[in-house]
């Protein structure tokens, strides 16, 4: 039956299918050919075999300044065979291809293995390269994961093993193999991980920098899985005394010696080496890491150096000045709302602090306090719990679980409305929305401005109001810029373009924008975060620029956290001050300890630029309500009644007119009971 089919099929499609066998021999003939004749003149080169691809990885801001360098082979160094221990041979043959003397280049089995293994895994996963081909794969050809890369690989391991000896070939490749922390080359990596001449290499040194090749960057020991690469060197060590290069005793001596690394010699080029080391890592994950070490990638990114000398110093500063209150560390990001350009990233006070510096500070989640009210605040606006002039309650109040509140200066104010509660940071009416609004609908709309760090509604209670829920700095800026944007989010975005070292252009940026919250709701926020009259009655003149800015603070339980994260139309400012240690400070709240940063930066990037106001969507009105509540002190007979912002058709449907007595307090309930 299946005979009788096949004749049937190749009756039918014998054309067809002869024709596509031909087309498939033709190709594979040709390739070999093409192959051959367009990298024959590099295969006579072993210098330029080995470094045809070490061209390194440059980052330069928005405006092509140099911003930072990894992966440099301007001092690479050259290690001759003869004067590279039989130990770091024989380990990296074991590790990497235990039959690399007896095969033409390649090996038919392990490449048969490979290939069923990527059926099995449905991926192009690849696998069973020698060292020969491995060779072809870094130095000759690109990363691209397909069977005709793959093909020409073998055919250039092929031709090099004809034109090459073992030694040579085995030389080479420990010359130019990445062995991670941007060590190409045997010599690169002695000196990185142990701060030696790889002839000195001892056994179990030679097994571990064996180990790197495989994944350089998960099993670096300086920055990666440490216990995993241990792990690694000693399978090693117990292959080589299966292949009998080691004896037992020595197996066993290599197992249990304690090695010393070399502390990771990283160091700043240039500038911003928190947001440089952010900007590698999104390119590994996407290219691979010796991918961009080796195609010579120029990326452009979004800093503006200007800025960020400015933020650098600006936060240095602000630090030094309260050492007296226990503040070691402070942070700032800058990120532009309409785009989401990271347009300044300070990770801390000091990179070269030998115990918190090279933390990157924005992108570590912490306890925001305060500062993630609007997001409530902006649910509650979008579900029509509350307008700007809802009545809420700053009196003791015990809420479910037994949860009792405070306000951060222990007074009670009354009844007030929703604008002075968030303009004045009050906590007990915060507290009160929340539990109106409930957790699962305020985590649904932090997910939707861009905050990934909170998890199950069942992890937090009605404090999250407050920021209990951890944060980082950089997803709450971005979540800010919602509100600057008028309910549009963009991405956060570090990279504007990517060229090679031909200077092609291989990346460019797309935003990608997407409105996550109605422009009305946003306006409310910025409109009650801009008022510097509502929230004088708590901080005076703190947080007053020369120009329109919404700006909210945030202080965690003892202090361990000061928070300011605030904006104009143009650009949106997070700071933070405080210590990676999370222990107290001396009484720095948000408005004392990151405030100051905030309103330097916003002072100095704007003086120059054109003042912008926040104006209204078409959706929002006007409408009379009583002063009774906005502040307590400034109700009088003369000016009881002032416009607020509502949504339209949430506007009161009784205007509040000045009466003679005591009527203010009357039409302000009336207010609440319409909009609750």
């Amino acid at each position: 039956m299946v005979r009788e089919l096949l004749i049937k099929f190749l009756k039918f499609y014998r054309v067809e299918f002869l024709l596509c066998i031909v087309a498939i021999l033709t190709l594979l003939l040709l390739v070999p050919l093409v192959t051959y004749f367009y990298f024959s003149k590099d295969l006579f080169n072993e210098d330029f075999i080995m470094n045809k691809h070490s061209t390194g990885l440059v980052l330069v801001d928005r405006n092509n300044k140099p911003l930072f360098e990894f992966y440099s082979a301007k001092h690479k160094e050259f290690s001759p065979l003869t004067q590279i221990p039989d130990t770091m041979k024989n380990a990296i043959i074991i590790a990497e291809d235990k039959d690399f003397y007896s095969h033409p280049g390649f090996s038919i089995r392990a490449i048969l293995a490979a290939f069923i293994a990527n059926i099995k895994n449905k991926g192009m996963y690849y696998g069973g390269s020698t060292i020969t081909q491995q060779l072809v794969k870094n130095t000759l050809l690109t990363s691209d994961k397909n069977f005709m890369r793959k093909y020409q690989e073998v055919i250039l391991a092929n031709e090099i093993e004809r034109r090459f000896s073992k030694e040579k070939i085995l030389e080479m490749y420990l010359n130019s193999v990445y062995f991670g922390e941007g060590a190409f080359g045997i010599e690169a990596a002695a000196k990185t991980y142990f701060n030696k001449k790889s002839k000195d290499l001892t056994l179990p040194e030679s097994a571990l920098i064996a180990s790197l090749p495989k994944a350089p960057s998960a099993l670096s020991p300086l920055s990666g899985n440490r216990m995993e690469v241990l792990k690694r060197k000693n399978f090693i060590l117990e292959e080589m005394y299966e292949s009998k290069y080691i004896t037992q005793i020595e197996k066993i001596k290599a197992e249990k010696e304690l090695l010393s690394f070399h502390s990771n010699s990283f160091h700043s080029r240039y500038k911003a080496p928190h947001f440089a080391l952010m900007v590698k890592e999104q390119l590994i994950k996407k290219y691979g890491e010796e991918t961009i070490a080796r195609s010579g990638f120029v990326v452009r990114t979004t800093i503006n150096s200007d800025w960020q000398t400015l933020a650098e110093t600006i936060v240095q500063e602000q630090v030094e000045s309260l050492q007296e209150n226990n503040v070691s560390n402070g942070a700032a990001v800058i990120i532009d709302p309409k785009t989401g350009e990271i347009k300044t990233l300070v990770g801390s006070v000091d990179w070269h602090n030998e115990k918190f510096g090279k933390v990157n500070i924005p992108t570590m989640p912490r306890q925001p306090g305060s500062s993630f009210k609007p997001i409530v605040y902006a649910k509650a606006f979008e579900q029509h719990i509350i307008t700007p002039a809802t009545i809420l309650k700053d009196t003791p109040t015990t809420f479910e679980g037994g949860y009792k509140p405070k306000d951060y200066d222990k007074k009670y104010r009354g009844l007030v409305i929703a604008r002075r509660a968030l303009a004045n940071s009050l906590n007990i009416p915060s507290v009160e929305i929340m539990s109106k609004l409930g957790v699962p609908s305020t985590l649904e709309m932090a997910k939707r401005l861009g905050i990934t760090t909170l998890k199950k509604p069942s992890d937090y209670g009605l404090s999250l109001v407050l920021g209990t829920g951890e944060i980082t700095l950089l997803q709450l800026t971005n979540a800010y810029a919602v509100f600057a944007n008028y309910g549009v989010k963009n991405n956060i975005t570090s990279i504007l373009e990517i060229k090679d070292k031909y200077n092609r252009r291989i990346y460019t940026h797309r935003p990608a924008q997407k409105e996550v919250l109605s422009p009305e709701y946003a306006f409310l926020i910025t409109s009650i975060l801009s008022d510097s009259n509502a929230r004088s009655e708590v901080f005076g003149n703190t947080l007053t620029v020369d120009r329109p800015a919404a700006v909210k603070t945030g202080t965690t339980e003892d202090y361990r956290d000061s928070w300011t994260i605030g904006y104009t139309p143009q650009v949106v400012v997070g700071t933070w001050v405080g210590n990676n240690d999370n222990s107290p400070m001396d009484k720095v709240a948000g408005s004392l300890g990151a405030a100051p940063i905030w309103k330097k930066i916003i002072t100095n990037i704007e003086q120059y630029s054109e003042i912008v106001q926040f104006e209204p969507p078409e959706n929002i009105v006007k409408s009379s309500i009583c002063k009774t509540f906005l502040h307590a002190k400034s109700a009088t007979p003369s000016s009881i009644v002032v416009s607020e912002y509502f949504v339209k058709g949430t506007e009161p449907q009784r205007p509040c007119y000045a009466p003679r007595q005591k009527a203010p307090v009357k039409h302000a309930v009336d207010v609440q009971s319409t909009h609750m």
